[in-house]
């Protein structure tokens, strides 16, 4: 209650102790706040004790507030510092402004912020545990390990949570110190102003030290707010006391008297210009600094006034606690549009619960459907705090569910990935073992077949995913670095055998036959010789093969040779040049064409050997005449055909089994 309550009170009770004051305010504020209503009230005297009441709650408002902060001054810069909408914000960003507030800003001034970015990231912070732990159980159905979980960012926030509660704890006791010392300087300066009232000391001294005492008032310093209101409302009496019955200089009392109530109408004037700020917080603000400085800073005015003074102060008051009221009915309304917002979400979460789909990439899109559900829920504002805790507990529950219904379906792929590991751990050891080995024409095939077997196995569990990878990468790369080194060095000994094949067949245009069978056949089977000595050459440079081959049919074709003789010449030539390539594909190819075309000759002379049998066994046959002469010409030749065939066959094999 401010001290103008004083003014109403009987003088009997104005004259009591000033140690039993506080019982008889508080008695007097209770029957105000709370007035008896007889049944027999008209409707005006309800309504006007129910604006009493307002009135009344708007003060104590006033008064519990300047209290704290007289208390601890730091309090008045709370007001100044935003109080942002912290549920909406992510774990990160209440972090950076808790990390802000703490370093920047006094530790009483930001304890309401601190609170409810404690309450926001913790809130945020368990159910992204939880959520981790049932992935973890999920994943790990059958494992006795302890489920833990590192997250970097809650260190952070403990770090400046607890800096902040150390900082409160070391203003905390170096201020009850202070309160305690300062209430006992006032309460001595109450019992001071009670023994100013002697009628026996010089007027001019008790004048001079009444002054004294209220300079020493003034810098008396905070108290506890449990007894701001007692100790002013004490000292306020005992000030009017001296005034009113010591029989002072009335004029110098009257102008005392003038001067504060100009003060006070000086007051009233900027409340009636509050009412009309579009700012409300603002100006709440400012009234409240004003009935503070009213109470703290201005005396008592003449008795014929203090009612109306302070009635119409108090009258002001209650408009601008109304005008408040009007924006927190506004607040609570935008708090109830928040909590449809929510409870939509929520729905919505809940039905994705529902929805049973069957691949990987379909639950991808429910995921991202849920957490961008998630990201609204948290970036929607305030509800009203009597159902926060069930808004936030049915969304926990919701998004629960859905990841128990997600993972139902991860643990039904489980068994299959666990056999997809013991895949790929297979050819991880198979790419191993065949990493360092020197056999590159054998190995390169089955290394690249192992790369295709590892592209046809599907996903293994996250956890061994990158290490099993990293292993199977390693050991290919191992490999195929070797073989490109080796092939490297190759290529250079490939270069140098071109280089040498084509001086040598610049050299062939000059070589002549002697027109001696043996000598030239020896001849071309060491030119032959020659040419292979000098090795493999580029698979890019392989045309000049065919020009030593072309050479080489020309001189076949100058010699007497059989034309199976010329033919196996060639094809052995061909054939070495096919292995010294390496090249396994195109012998095992030229295999299959032989095989084909001996099966083609036998068939043609099977079908001439038919036809000749017709011709023989019949009646008129006496002779054998031309037709048949030609079909056993080509019986003949077949058969020749089919030897050579064979022949090619044969060294085939004989070159696999090498």
């Amino acid at each position: 209650m401010l001290e103008e309550t004083n003014d109403n009170l009987p003088q009997a009770q104005q004259e009591t102790d000033g140690g039993n004051l506080a019982t008889d305010i508080q008695a007097n504020d209770q029957a105000t706040t709370n007035p008896e209503m007889d049944i027999n009230q008209t409707s005006a005297e309800v309504d006007e004790a129910t604006e009493i009441c307002k009135k009344q709650q708007a003060l104590n408002e006033i008064e519990a507030s300047n209290a704290e902060e007289n208390e601890d001054e730091t309090l008045k810069a709370r007001h100044e510092i935003p109080m942002l909408d912290y549920d909406t914000l992510s774990m990160e960003a209440l972090v950076k402004e808790l990390q802000k507030l703490v370093t920047n800003e006094k530790v009483m001034s930001i304890r309401d912020h601190i609170e409810e970015i404690k309450k926001a990231f913790l809130s945020k912070y368990n159910h992204f545990i939880e959520e981790k732990k049932e992935e973890f159980h999920a994943e790990n159905p059958d494992s006795t390990e302890e489920f833990q979980y590192h997250f970097p960012l809650k260190a952070i926030f403990d770090q400046f949570y607890n800096l902040y509660k150390d900082n409160k704890n070391t203003h905390f006791k170096s201020l009850q110190n202070n309160l305690k010392t300062n209430l006992e300087v006032r309460l001595a300066i109450v019992e001071e102003l009670k023994e100013l009232i002697n009628p026996n000391e010089n007027i001019k001294d008790t004048l001079k030290h009444f002054n004294e005492l209220r300079e020493r008032w003034k810098n008396a310093g905070a108290i506890p707010k449990d007894k701001y209101n007692h100790v002013w409302n004490n000292y306020h009496f005992h000030v009017e006391n001296f005034y009113d019955y010591l029989h002072l200089d009335r004029e110098a009392r009257d102008l005392d008297f003038k001067h504060n109530l100009e003060q006070k109408q000086k007051i009233i004037a900027r409340v009636e210009e509050l009412l009309q700020e579009q700012d409300i917080n603002k100006a709440f603000r400012e009234l409240q600094d004003l009935h503070r400085i009213w109470k703290e800073e201005i005396g008592p005015v003449s008795r014929e006034h203090r009612d109306e003074i302070w009635n119409q102060f108090s009258d002001l008051t209650k408009k601008m606690h109304d005008k408040r009221e009007i924006l927190f009915e506004k607040i609570r309304g935008t708090e109830h549009e928040n909590l449809e917002k929510k409870n939509a979400i929520i729905a919505q979460i809940e039905e994705l619960a529902t929805i049973k789909v069957n691949a990987h990439s379909q639950w991808l899109v429910q995921i991202e459907k849920v957490e961008a559900l998630r990201e609204a829920f948290f970036s929607t504002g305030k509800v009203p705090s009597d159902v926060n805790e069930a808004t936030w507990a049915a969304f926990k529950t919701a998004v629960r569910n859905f990841n128990s219904f997600k993972n139902s379906f991860y643990k039904d792929i489980k068994k299959e990935q666990n056999e997809n590991l013991t895949k790929k751990n297979a050819l991880v050891a198979k790419a191993n073992e065949l990493k360092e080995s020197e056999d590159f024409a054998a190995t390169t095939p089955i290394m690249k077949q192992i790369q295709e077997d590892w592209k046809k196995i599907g996903h293994v569990p996250r956890k061994y995913s990158d290490k099993v990878w990293a292993e199977f990468k390693e050991a290919c790369n191992h490999y195929f670095d070797r073989l490109k080194e080796q092939k490297s060095e190759e290529n250079a000994g490939e270069m140098e055998a071109f280089d040498k094949k084509k001086a040598y067949l610049e050299s062939l245009k000059e070589f002549q036959l002697t027109g001696d069978h043996k000598t030239d056949l020896d001849a071309i089977k060491q030119h032959i010789e020659t040419w292979k000595s000098f090795g493999k050459v580029p698979f890019t440079r392989r045309h000049i093969e065919g020009k030593f081959n072309k050479i080489l049919d020309a001189l076949f074709d100058k010699l007497s040779l059989s034309k199976k003789d010329s033919d196996m010449m060639r094809f052995t030539n061909k054939i070495e040049n096919l292995s010294e390539g390496g090249d396994n594909r195109k012998i095992e190819n030229e295999k299959i064409f032989i095989i084909r075309k001996i099966e083609e000759v036998q068939n043609e002379i099977f079908q001439l050997e038919n036809n000749i049998q017709f011709f023989t066994n019949t009646k008129n046959a006496k002779k054998e005449n031309s037709i048949v002469l030609e079909v056993r010409k080509n019986i003949a030749i077949h058969k020749e055909s089919l030897d050579t065939w064979k022949e090619k066959l044969k060294q085939l094999r004989n070159l696999n089994q090498e």
